[in-house]
């Protein structure tokens, strides 16, 4: 069990073209590699965003085969990192949808953890739409993982709006949350979400995000970063590709669930 653990947050602008994604992937993977992180997160529909919601389902793969899966196993290996694997489309039960699907990979390529969105998003305001439901099934399996001592809770996105979920996983000491919030929702309630998360759970959340004006018209608000477990926001990138880094300490976990211990105080649930 480690001490410390140096974590990254991709942010990306994620287009039409996957070739020219998944290397924008690679890319910004290394880049934090290079810093020193030991773990590092890709955002909600890294490899895609389609002209249609639709688009995704033609790329969906089966569990375990696929060029998407081969491209995060290699890219984990090369870097040397654990890699949080965004989401990838893999296939449902029905052909006209997909999962949504984190893969956790390991330094050694194998894959660790599967987490399938449980919670899909739906919004309407003016002409402003999203049905997540229409094209994606949803999971039903709270998902840990642990990574060098790390108890590691996963979630996607929407998912963040839903405290019990979070309650489900147990004590944990890093939620990650890759998504890719609309501008208008984000701007009102990603980073109170992302802070309440943190400090409900006493946990770090590190939350790798689309941020900027994609091609196919869709806006996202971005603002990848990493909250410690007292609520502090400790870095943030507002839009556009880049990295967010730093370093979780076991010491600062002790010290704030020592200080206030909520976790021990819960009657219900």
């Amino acid at each position: 069990m480690t001490t410390s653990l140096k974590v990254a947050a991709v942010q990306m602008v994620s287009g039409t073209d996957v070739a020219s994604n998944l290397q924008h992937a690679r890319e910004l993977v290394l880049q934090a590699a290079g810093q020193g992180a030991q773990v590092v997160s890709l955002p909600e529909y890294f490899c895609l965003l389609g002209q249609k919601d639709t688009d995704k389902v033609a790329l969906a793969e089966p569990f375990g085969d696929g060029p998407l899966q081969t491209f995060l196993a290699e890219l984990a290996q090369v870097a040397k990192v654990w890699l949080i694997g965004g989401t990838i489309p893999l296939r449902a039960s029905s052909r006209a949808k997909v999962r949504n699907t984190l893969l956790v990979v390991s330094p050694l390529g194998e894959v660790r953890a599967r987490y399938d969105k449980v919670h899909l998003f739906g919004f309407k305001r003016e002409a402003e739409q999203f049905n997540e439901s229409a094209t994606i099934e949803a999971g039903n399996t709270p998902t840990v993982v642990d990574i060098d001592g790390w108890r590691v809770g996963l979630s996607v996105c929407y998912d963040l709006r839903f405290p019990e979920l979070y309650r489900a996983l147990g004590t944990c000491d890093l939620l990650v949350a890759p998504s890719a919030f609309t501008y208008t929702t984000g701007q009102a309630h990603w980073e109170l979400l992302l802070r309440t998360r943190a400090i409900e759970n006493q946990a770090y959340m590190l939350a790798s995000a689309q941020g900027g004006v994609h091609a196919n018209g869709r806006r996202t608000w971005g603002h990848s970063m990493l909250v410690d477990p007292w609520g502090e926001v400790l870095q943030v990138v507002p839009e556009g590709e880049g990295v967010v880094m730093g370093e979780l300490r076991r010491e600062r976990l002790t010290q704030v669930r020592a200080m206030l211990p909520a976790l021990q105080h819960r009657r219900m649930g």
